[in-house]
Parts: C-alpha cells; sequence; structure tokens
C-alpha cells in the first residue's frame, strides 16, 4: 500500500470498530496552546495539578516529548447516547447522571479496540510500529489534535463539535511512528452567534475564550473536586450527581444531528441515568463497588457520588428525603454528613414542590 492507501485503510478499520470519526494530524504545536497555557496559569483548573505541571505542558505543546519517533496522530470519535429526556413520573426523587456514563466506562472500551487498530496496521506494513494510546488519560491536547484532524471544531462550550454528528462522543488517540498524509484541518466555526450554552449554564462556568472555569463546572464539582462544594454552587447543580449534559443539550448541532447510532458498550445500566438519591444514599462500600463495577461514576468514589446524592436531595424541594438526610447526618464518610447536615437545613426550609 502506498501511504495514502495505508492511511484510508486504518481510518476505514477505525469506523468499522465503532469509531464514527477517524482523522490523521501531524504531531506538530497545538493551534491553541498558548489558550491552554494561560488557563492553567489563571488557575481555571482548580485542583486538577496534573493538567499545569511543567513537564505535562511541555508534552502538551509536543508529542514528540511523549513518543520520540511520532510522526503522525490517528484521532477518533465514538458515540455515546444522547441524555434522555427526565422523567415526570417517577415514583421517588432522582439525580442526574450525565450521558456519556450510563454505560460502561470509556477507558474500558476504547483503548482495547485501538490496540486492535495498532495490530492491523503492523500487519500491513510487516514490523512493529512504535505508538501511545490514550483516551482523556495522556497529555495531549486531545480536541486540538481533533480539529486539526478534520473532525470538527471546538464550539464555544468547550467540546469538539462534529457537523455531522454533534458532540456526543468519545475521543482517543493513536501516537504514531509511522508518517502518514494528514487530513485536512476543519477551519470552519458553525457556533456563530449563537450562545445558547452560555446562557444555559446554570454556574457561568463557560468563558468567552472557550475554555472553562473548571472550578464552577458541574462536572468538575461533582467528580474532580474531592472534597466540600462551595455553599454558593450547591443550590445551581440541580439533581446532577455525576457530570452534566446541558451544555450540550442546548446546542442546535445536537438537536439536530446528535441522534446517531451509539455504542452499545455505551447502553444504560439500570438505574441510570436516574438513580433513586434515598436508594443509592444506602449503598455501603461494597455495595457501591458492585453496583458500579466498570461504571465511569467509580471514579467519583462512593463518597463524592454520595455528597452529590444530598445535595439533589437539597435541591430536589421534596421534603419526604428529610428522615434520609437525617440518616446521612451520621454517615460514615464524614464529607457527606457536613453535606447532609447542609441539605436538611435547605430542604427544611424549602418551599414544597407542588404536585
Amino acid at each position: 500500500m502506498t501511504p495514502a492507501e495505508l492511511a484510508q485503510a486504518l481510518k476505514e478499520q477505525a469506523r468499522q470498530r465503532g469509531f464514527t470519526l477517524a482523522g490523521i494530524t501531524s504531531p506538530d504545536y497545538p493551534p491553541h496552546f498558548e489558550t491552554y497555557r494561560g488557563w492553567i496559569q489563571a488557575r481555571h483548573h482548580g485542583e486538577m495539578g496534573y493538567l499545569g505541571d511543567d513537564r505535562a505542558l511541555e508534552r502538551r505543546a509536543d508529542p514528540r516529548r511523549i513518543l520520540p519517533e511520532c510522526r503522525s496522530i490517528l484521532v477518533v470519535g465514538m458515540p455515546y447516547h444522547p441524555p434522555p429526556v427526565s422523567p415526570t413520573n417517577q415514583a421517588t426523587p432522582h439525580g442526574r447522571v450525565a450521558a456519556y456514563a450510563m454505560g460502561d466506562d470509556y477507558h474500558l472500551v476504547i483503548p482495547p479496540r485501538l490496540q486492535k487498530l495498532m495490530a492491523f496496521l503492523e500487519e500491513q506494513v510487516g514490523h512493529p510500529i512504535p505508538n501511545r494510546i490514550y483516551t482523556d488519560t495522556g497529555p495531549v491536547l486531545e480536541r486540538d489534535l481533533a480539529q486539526r484532524a478534520g473532525l470538527g471544531w471546538i464550539g464555544k462550550n468547550t467540546c469538539l463539535i462534529s457537523p455531522k454528528n454533534g458532540s456526543y462522543f468519545l475521543l482517543g488517540e493513536i501516537l504514531l511512528g509511522i508518517e502518514l498524509p494528514p487530513d485536512q484541518p476543519f477551519t470552519s466555526d458553525h457556533c456563530g452567534t449563537c450562545t445558547r450554552c452560555i446562557e444555559a449554564c446554570p454556574t457561568n462556568c463557560i468563558l468567552p475564550d472557550r475554555t472553562l472555569d473548571a472550578r464552577r463546572c458541574i462536572s468538575y464539582l461533582t467528580i474532580e473536586n474531592k472534597g466540600d462544594i462551595p455553599e454558593d454552587l450547591r443550590p445551581l447543580m440541580g439533581e446532577w450527581v455525576f457530570g452534566c449534559d446541558i451544555c450540550q443539550q442546548v446546542c442546535p448541532w445536537n438537536q439536530r444531528f446528535g441522534q446517531h447510532r451509539p455504542e452499545p458498550a455505551f447502553e444504560p445500566r439500570a438505574d441510570l441515568p436516574f438513580p433513586s438519591i434515598a436508594a443509592d444514599l444506602s449503598l455501603t462500600p461494597q455495595e457501591f463497588n458492585q453496583k458500579f463495577k466498570d461504571s465511569p461514576l467509580k471514579r467519583a468514589k462512593r463518597r463524592g457520588y454520595q455528597r452529590n446524592l444530598v445535595i439533589a436531595a437539597a435541591n430536589s424541594d421534596d421534603k419526604l428525603l428529610l428522615p434520609v438526610l437525617e440518616t446521612a447526618q451520621a454517615h460514615d464518610e464524614l464529607l457527606v454528613a457536613s453535606h447532609a447536615k447542609w441539605a436538611s437545613e435547605q430542604l427544611k426550609n424549602s418551599t414544597p414542590r407542588q404536585p
């Protein structure tokens, strides 16, 4: 095969393995690296210190710092289910989980398929190829690479948006020690004057330069923040207990094109994406680990997840949850107990929800 034929065959293999999007780019300097550096300097990354250390910055600026032999990068996108409409007839108060987390953990789904793509590529060329495989784990600017590989543009909500698929997909990359012809970068910006995502964000975390103040983002607060959630932000979190989909739900590109066929591994598990607040607050460590085995929710850990549940209870305005919150004040995790005490006071003083 010629390099062009090899690149085309590789992308076709990617599509056959569930990656709706596939493109190739070079390991050149990322076009938005200075924006990223400024984001770090402004401390908008919150407690995610691993994003901003000097070594990580050097690697994000030059993928060859990760893989010296890197000459090309394959970037892929795997679709997941769009968020469903919240049920109006659910018998018990519920939380809400981001759509990407309804099924299996993508960290367990995507890398094995990328490894199979590497096996295909090495079979075609007849020898091993130096490589690094990542999906939201390595020190690379994924969305920059994806835009440069022609997959879409970075929207005002910071998500990568495909003009044919919306933004409900997860990215993965293979750094390749072989030179393949790159695809044309996606240079158009189709957000235009639309500001729906900015206006819809409950915590006003979306910044003008297409970055987020993570310290105010509901996804960060419910997953990456391992300690107390600031009291002024708790009422703004609504029923979200793991992640948030709001800025994607209001995006016109998702409303028009976000209904593509999702990967079966991301089929919603039982009780998701609307977990029962009362039931999940009673989970023991063993029950939590069993229920969420191989699920993204394990990232929040039991203490973080149940901390989020008591905040959702306060925001539910359902006073039937008061006994549940009183029990939670004696929780074995002090973090949950302290948030439950706050939630109880909020719920006692709330206006009862109309039937």
